[in-house]
């Protein structure tokens, strides 16, 4: 769909259902479906209310000081949530929408967004890693840049700021119309840190007994689209509370994030969090084109593996940095080179595709 045309009126008022990017030929109720399938899980259809996606919007507008003489830069699809947030924070707020609308290329956008005049803008972290190995500056424009889609390593959040470019943390999901959290304008005056982020006001959190994250608030998605014998079919939500697949602690209104409940695999009895360990091996390299995984091992019952692409140069100096303070379960086993991450559009990696490459070379 155009992004021009979800920011009039006619959209927002209307009450037909809507598949983002296409979707399967189903029973639906008017709510706006994204197809989701995370880093692990099965595809499903997740729908959202036009309502809960203006509950998120307007949450977004307020805490990042958007106005109506703002305006929203749009360099993801709208496809997706993250670039489809954008556009409802352009109605919402009234303002000026401009969109980037080719492949990305860093030099490119760069040079686009100087000219376009963009004051706000949503970023996944290879994105932001491009601009800044490219050594780009930032526009005068921009006031804030919300990355989401993952951890942005904190080496590189710095670089960022070095370079102008203001970038904040964010927490959000499909199922709660993007943001969850969002780091406050005030950090932009100091040194980059990934952690705490803010929960946005329209959000309550709490975390249960496993450590997972737990949400509430009126952004919260409608129901899903299920896939079974007789083809898909749409259920409601039946909690108030939405058990995430994520990990960590909440103190007052800030939210600490430590992994993925959802990867979590035992190595000698012992739980471990590839994504973790991903993260503590990105801070020690300046290498963004890897990925730590888990394949089945008889002996230990998982073991981590370390997928990048092309040489390993720069590597091995993270992974034996990584190994000095690391106990034993938690080493790296083994390295595979591949072509490509495998990766979804918004730069997720899909591990689960990747651990079946791993495991189909018998690494």
């Amino acid at each position: 769909m155009e992004a021009s045309l979800l920011t009039g009126a006619g959209f927002w008022e209307s009450d037909a259902p809507v598949m983002m990017g296409g979707g399967p030929d189903a029973d639906v109720p008017g709510l706006v479906f994204f197809r989701t399938s995370g880093s692990t899980g099965t595809p499903k259809w997740i729908g959202l209310s036009r309502r809960s996606l203006l509950v998120s919007a307007a949450a977004v507008n307020r805490h990042l000081d958007v106005s109506a003489s703002s305006c929203w830069a749009l360099a993801l699809p709208v496809d997706h949530v993250g670039g489809f947030g954008v556009a409802a924070r352009v109605f919402e707020s009234g303002c000026r929408l401009v969109e980037f609308g080719r492949k990305w290329n860093a030099a490119e956008f760069a040079a686009w967004l100087a000219s376009s005049g963009g004051t706000h803008l949503s970023l996944v972290p290879t994105q932001v890693h491009d601009l800044v190995a490219a050594g780009l500056r930032a526009p005068e424009s921009l006031r804030a840049i919300v990355v989401g889609g993952g951890a942005l390593a904190e080496a590189t959040g710095r670089a960022a700021r070095d370079l102008g470019w203001p970038v904040l943390a964010s927490y959000g999901m499909t199922e709660t119309c993007s943001q969850v959290a969002t780091q406050g304008l005030e950090l932009l005056d100091s040194s980059y840190h990934s952690l705490p982020i803010a929960l946005l006001p329209c959000w309550e959190a709490c975390v249960d007994d496993d450590g997972r994250i737990l949400l509430k608030g009126e952004a919260l998605f409608s129901g899903m689209l299920v896939s079974g014998e007789d083809g898909w079919k749409y259920e409601e939500r039946r909690s108030e509370w939405h058990v995430t697949s994520d990990s960590g602690r909440i103190e007052g209104r800030d939210v600490f994030l430590t992994g993925r409940a959802d990867t979590h695999v035992k190595i000698l009895g012992e739980l471990v969090d590839p994504v973790a360990v991903e993260t503590e091996l990105l801070a020690l390299s300046s290498r963004r084109d890897f990925a730590v995984v888990a394949v089945a091992d008889e002996r230990a019952g998982n073991r981590l593996v370390l997928v990048h692409e092309g040489d390993a140069e720069g590597l091995s100096e993270a992974v034996d940095a990584y190994h000095l303070a690391c106990p034993g379960f938690r080493r790296i086993s083994g390295c595979l080179a591949v072509g490509r991450i495998a990766r979804s559009p918004l730069g997720k990696t899909l591990r689960k595709e990747l651990s079946q490459i791993v495991e189909n070379r018998a690494i």
